[in-house]
């Protein structure tokens, strides 16, 4: 605690491990994944898992919006500009994301007042607001599901990641947005935590010395 250099270092290592794997993990015991995909029937199947996963993977977005600024220092001596940019927008993009979680108990109480279709014709009605859409819904998808895959990009022409990785989380995020809610998304959301893992296993083995090479002279 007393080194700022490890503690930076070390944090940012198991941001990227935490954060993915948070995510994970909440598409496992969320009930959506196996059962209805109206959110408003299944979590009024299992309320308690359905709070557990809002609540991995609020926090999974939480932290993945600091786990992209340690994703920016990697950058620093190559792509310095473009990274600060990216990061900036990943960051951002998360941050607004885990907002959308709080529509979770609310589609909850929908599903146990009404019939699954009016619960679906309330929701959408709120969902569809400008302020949702341009607030919270569009800075999901092109800031945090599209800016994270750029970024890690960025980091591998910087030479910290290989090739396989930007591909994989492109697929494991964008993959998200195409393919129906469902058991084919654990997959998906595990494959960021293999990618994101390989860079944390780098930052790990690195020195103080080496992380400090990236800061400005």
């Amino acid at each position: 605690m007393k080194n700022d250099l490890a503690l930076r270092r070390i944090s940012a290592g198991t941001l990227l491990v935490l954060a993915p794997l948070l995510q994970a993990i909440a598409v496992v015991v969320d009930p959506g994944t196996w059962g209805d995909d109206r959110e408003a029937v299944s979590y009024g199947d299992n309320p308690a898992l359905a709070q557990t996963e809002s609540a991995l993977y609020h926090w999974s977005w939480i932290l993945m919006a600091v786990a992209a600024i340690g994703l920016v220092h990697l950058t620093r001596r190559r792509f310095p500009r473009l990274g600060f940019v990216v990061g900036g927008i990943t960051t951002v993009g998360y941050i607004s994301t885990s907002a959308l979680l709080m529509i979770d108990p609310v589609e909850w109480w929908l599903g146990q007042h009404n019939s699954p279709e009016r619960a679906q014709e309330i929701l959408d009605e709120m969902l569809n607001l400008p302020g949702v859409v341009f607030g919270f819904q569009m800075p999901w998808m092109f800031l945090a599901m599209i800016g994270l895959p750029v970024l890690t990009v960025v980091v591998w022409r910087s030479g910290f990641a290989g090739w396989w990785v930007p591909l994989v989380v492109t697929v494991g995020n964008l993959g998200g947005l195409f393919l129906p809610y469902g058991p084919a998304t654990v997959a998906l959301w595990w494959a960021p935590v293999i990618a994101l893992g390989s860079i944390a296993v780098r930052i790990f083995r690195m020195s103080d010395a080496e992380w400090a090479e990236n800061y400005p002279g």
